[in-house]
């Protein structure tokens, strides 16, 4: 009954109401599965939740929260990976609140951002679960544990007025997380857009994620997609994840159609880390898409996973370099499966200009590059970042996008929100990029451009030359950025060593001369300073991206130097 094809949906408003449809439409089918792995060795042990018995829990919890807060009201979903964070998220939206996606607290890291946004939010309600209860309790008075409500309390609702249906949170990557107000429009559109650039309007899939569902990325396409479409959803922690990254694949090979999405280090973290014993018996040529949608996405690593997994039935059209953000709800361009990776190697000097010329793929000052694919049911334009011009093709500008995803501004912050998305229905991204052959091509963030002697240097480049140039440095786990000086913008690199090697073992000044040494004739910079710094020194924003912004500031206040690693 799993493997039949799901009937097609009528167009409804909220995400609610299409778990209403499919609980009445298909009741006994399975609507999401979280797969949780209680010990080292464990090989998952499985919770589902059929439709009907979604729609329940959703009635209920809605009816708890509406007893709790008035509509229009801010949630926190406090919750760990799971049924209950599905739950309560559809459970606030049902009830006519606005639900506001986080963690519980004790995520390493991100504390700090977990008092800010919640001291931004001012959320009337705190959704979580009896075992983060006690913790909760402490940062708000009215907290609703998903798992204590009961059944009975489950009553029909009328479909919610509001318009905004979630606060997402921006990751900070570039400045304090700020809230991006997703309508019920919005991110419905947005599921359409990604089923169809991935197929899953079509044809059937199981969307198969370990992605954070805070996170956008993961939020809409773990849950939304599935939602819309009727699809099964199969979850399990990112913790499980990067402790044993073979436990993805195996749930990539155990569905049929498995659709994922991973940040780009995911894929090299899976080719170096997976063993052959644990590709014996692996399949995985069931695999219909492996979306690729970080900044950078690096032809390299998309080669590497294939090489990895080849022997286990992998087809290279799987992997789909993508492109989004928070502020279009987040699916935005897609490279779409079935058809080769698109890739494109660029002069480094020309790009810096603004211009995208090709360059031989083997000369040392070529930037390789992958496609980001075709919109995805929405507009999008390179435009001169100054005057607002379009460009054309081939040269380089601010992306910007029009969309029925895009989202409606950020939360209480009016002069940011006309600046990011203006009064053309136009947002801003503050990504550059240019368009070559009808792909998307990003290029990197505007706030991150370094400026030196008049030019510039994209900063995942040069951490792309300094990861590549000795093995000790951990690959995505580095930041470079400009300081300002006295003639001008010095350039600094922070990277993280290998979790292999300690430091101890490691010629430092040999390392850093060979570094230095990579930068200058590549990329003609002379680096003022090069740390080398433990694991887990590097900031990351929520998303797990590095945070070039915050050790920029930690750099500045010497943060690293105090660690004595230089």
């Amino acid at each position: 009954m799993d493997n039949r094809r799901p009937p097609l949906a009528p167009a409804f408003r909220s995400m609610p109401e299409y778990v209403h449809h499919w609980a009445q439409a298909t009741p006994d089918r399975r609507a999401f599965t979280f797969v949780d792995h209680p010990a080292p060795d464990s090989r998952g042990v499985h919770r589902t939740l059929t439709w009907r018995r979604l729609d329940v829990r959703v009635r209920a919890v809605a009816a708890r929260l509406a007893e709790e807060a008035e509509p229009g009201a801010r949630v926190a979903l406090l919750c760990p990976q799971g049924l209950e964070y599905v739950t309560g998220f559809l459970a606030t939206l049902a009830a006519g609140l606005i639900a506001v996606p986080l963690y519980p607290p004790g995520l390493p890291g991100q504390g700090d951002r977990l008092t800010a946004v919640l001291a931004d939010a001012r959320p009337s309600v705190v959704v979580t679960t009896s075992r983060h209860l006690g913790e909760v309790q402490e940062l708000c008075d009215r907290v609703v544990a998903v798992d204590q409500v009961p059944d009975a309390a489950a009553r029909d609702l009328e479909p919610a007025d509001g318009e905004v249906a979630y606060l997402q949170y921006t990751s900070g990557s570039t400045r304090t997380p700020a809230g991006v107000e997703i309508s019920h429009a919005n991110v419905v559109a947005n599921a359409r857009q990604a089923l169809g650039a991935y197929g899953a309007d079509a044809h059937p899939v199981t969307c198969v994620g370990w992605l954070p569902l805070y996170h956008d990325m993961g939020l809409v396409l773990s849950i939304a997609a599935p939602v819309v479409r009727g699809l099964l959803s199969v979850l399990m922690d990112p913790v499980a994840f990067l402790h044993e990254p073979a436990r993805w694949l195996r749930l990539l090979a155990a569905h049929p159609r498995a659709l994922s999405a991973a940040p780009n280090f995911a894929y090299d973290y899976c080719a170096s880390a997976v063993t052959d014993a644990q590709k014996t018996d692996l399949r995985l040529d069931g695999v219909v898409a492996l979306i690729n949608g970080s900044e950078p996405v690096r032809p390299g690593t998309a080669d590497r996973f294939q090489a990895a997994f080849a022997g286990q039935g992998l087809v290279a059209e799987t992997h789909c370099p993508s492109y989004g953000l928070a502020e279009a709800t987040v699916f935005v361009s897609a490279a779409r499966p079935g058809q080769p990776l698109r890739r494109f190697a660029l002069d480094r000097d020309a790009l810096a200009e603004g211009k995208s010329l090709p360059a031989r793929p083997d000369d040392p000052r070529a930037v390789l590059l992958a496609g980001c694919g075709t919109p995805a049911g929405q507009q999008v334009h390179i435009v001169d970042p100054v005057s607002g011009a379009l460009l054309s093709e081939g040269e380089v500008g601010e992306i910007q996008v029009r969309g029925p995803n895009v989202g409606r501004g950020y939360w209480n912050q009016e002069e940011q929100t006309r600046r990011v998305f203006g009064t053309d229905g136009r947002l801003r991204t503050g990504d550059l990029g240019t368009v070559l052959e009808g792909q998307l091509i990003v290029t990197g963030r505007l706030k991150d451009l370094i400026v030196v002697d008049g030019r510039n240097h994209y900063p995942q480049d040069l951490e792309a030359t300094v990861q590549d140039t000795h093995p000790a440095v951990r690959r995505d786990r580095l930041a470079a950025f400009g300081v300002a000086g006295g003639s001008g913008e010095r350039v600094v690199v922070v990277a993280e060593h290998t979790r292999t090697t300690s430091l101890a073992e490691i010629d430092v000044p040999a390392l850093v001369r060979a570094v230095r040494a990579a930068v200058s004739g590549r990329h003609g910079v002379r680096l003022a300073d090069v740390l080398l710094v433990p694991p887990g020194t590097v900031p990351r924003t929520s998303s797990g991206k590095v945070s070039r912004a915050l050790t920029r500031e930690r750099y500045l206040a010497g943060a690293y130097a105090a660690d004595g690693t230089a």
